[in-house]
């Protein structure tokens, strides 16, 4: 029994505009869904899925199509600019506000010195 994926509903819209961007990307280079299938080496009804936006496809699939359509770069790009994480990666690395800890050889030179 093949497992189904709860997509949440912005995902799904998300899937639904991937597939129908792959979608458009076959129709211009006029490839048929079955020319698209045999050179990802997956299933037409895989490819079907694809341009769906059915969220229970792999993603090995999905780049096999995009690989086959030339457009195998653009995986390359998914979270490519992560903003948010970047900002909150810097929130992390902000330096504390307190004084160095004093150890006992800090104060004998600062004895020496003064």
């Amino acid at each position: 029994m093949k497992k189904s994926v709860m997509a949440s509903p912005m995902a799904k819209r998300q899937l639904a505009k991937l597939g129908d961007n792959i979608k458009m990307a076959r129709l211009r280079r006029n490839l048929s869904l079955r020319a698209v299938a045999q050179r990802a080496g997956i299933s037409l009804n895989t490819v079907v899925a694809i341009e769906n936006g059915e969220p229970g496809v792999s993603i090995g699939a999905i780049a096999n199509v995009l690989h086959c359509l030339n457009l195998a770069e653009d995986v390359s790009k998914v979270a490519l600019d992560d903003e948010l994480g970047r900002k909150l990666q810097d929130l992390e690395l902000e330096p504390k506000k307190r004084a160095p800890k004093k150890t006992k050889s800090n104060e004998l030179s600062a004895l020496i010195k003064g």
